[in-house]
C-alpha cells in the first residue's frame, strides 16, 4: 500500500508517487539565478551537465540544458516506480505512448517520458542510488503536481489503472491533482501537467516572480489544495506556486 504522506523529508518514493521535478533550460545559468532567489535554492553539478537544486541542503530538483533548441522550455513531474521497462509496458497498453524508453542515468536510476492518452507529458524514474527528493511539502520544495485535462474522467481511469495505490487506496494522501482544460485556457492549449513549489506567501512570491523577469498567468486563487499562482519564468517555463 502507498504511503504519500506530508512530511518534508522522505527518502523512498512508492509507485506512482511524485517523486522528481526537472527544468530543460535553454540557459542554465540564467536558471539558476532565477530559482536561486525566487526559492532559496542552492546547486551543485550532476549528471551529464544538469544542476541539483538544493533547499536546505536536500536536493528538491533539477535544471537541465536544452540539447535542442526545437525543444520546450518546461518543467516535468517524475513518478516514482520499481521497474520502468514494466511500467511502459502498461502505458502502452492502457493508450499511452513511450516518448523516450527507459535509459540509465549514470548510476543514479533510470528515466523514460511518456504521454497519456491525451498527449500530456510526464516522467518515469526507476531509482538506484537516486531515490528522489529530499525534500518536499515545504516551501522551496515540490509540493503539488496538477494535470490539466481534457476529460478528467478518462484520466482518472489512466492514471489510477497505473497507480492505484498512490491515488486511491486507503492510506493514499496524494499530492497529484486533475482539473478539466477549460475557462481561461485557450482553445489551442494541450493536456499538460503544471509543477507547484510551496511558498510562504503566495501574493509575495508572485511579486518576486515578476521582479526576476518572469511573468505571472494567473492567481493567486483559491483551490481545495492552498492557494496558487501560476507562472512563468524569465525563459518561458511554466511552473505554479502554492502557499498552504
Amino acid at each position: 500500500m502507498a504511503e504519500n504522506s506530508t512530511s518534508a523529508s522522505e527518502p523512498v518514493y512508492p509507485e506512482g508517487v511524485p517523486c522528481w521535478v526537472d527544468a530543460q533550460l535553454a540557459d542554465v545559468a540564467a536558471g539558476k539565478r532565477f530559482y536561486g532567489e525566487l526559492f532559496g535554492w542552492s546547486f551543485q553539478p550532476s549528471h551529464g551537465g544538469s544542476v541539483w537544486a538544493y533547499r536546505e541542503g536536500e536536493p528538491v530538483a533539477a535544471l537541465a540544458q536544452k540539447t535542442d533548441g526545437r525543444l520546450p522550455t518546461v518543467w516535468t513531474v517524475y513518478f516514482a516506480t520499481p521497474d520502468a521497462e514494466v511500467l511502459t509496458r502498461r502505458i502502452r497498453t492502457s493508450g499511452g505512448q513511450v516518448v523516450t524508453a527507459p535509459l540509465p542515468v549514470g548510476d543514479l536510476g533510470v528515466a523514460a517520458l511518456a504521454t497519456d492518452p491525451e498527449g500530456a507529458v510526464f516522467g518515469l524514474w526507476q531509482p538506484v542510488n537516486h531515490p528522489g527528493f529530499g525534500r518536499r511539502h515545504a516551501p522551496g520544495a515540490f509540493v503539488w503536481a496538477e494535470l490539466y485535462a481534457r476529460d478528467t474522467a478518462a484520466a482518472n481511469d489512466f492514471y489510477g489503472g497505473l497507480f492505484h495505490d498512490a491515488l486511491f487506496g486507503p492510506d493514499a494522501v496524494p499530492d497529484f491533482g486533475r482539473a478539466p482544460l477549460a475557462g481561461a485556457f485557450p482553445a489551442e492549449m494541450p493536456p499538460h501537467f503544471v509543477v507547484h513549489f510551496g511558498v510562504e506567501d503566495c501574493e509575495a512570491a508572485l511579486a518576486e516572480v515578476r521582479r526576476l523577469g518572469g511573468r505571472v498567468q494567473a492567481g493567486p486563487f483559491d483551490t481545495s489544495y492552498g492557494t496558487v499562482g501560476v507562472v512563468t519564468d524569465d525563459q518561458g517555463a511554466s511552473f505554479a506556486v502554492l502557499q498552504r
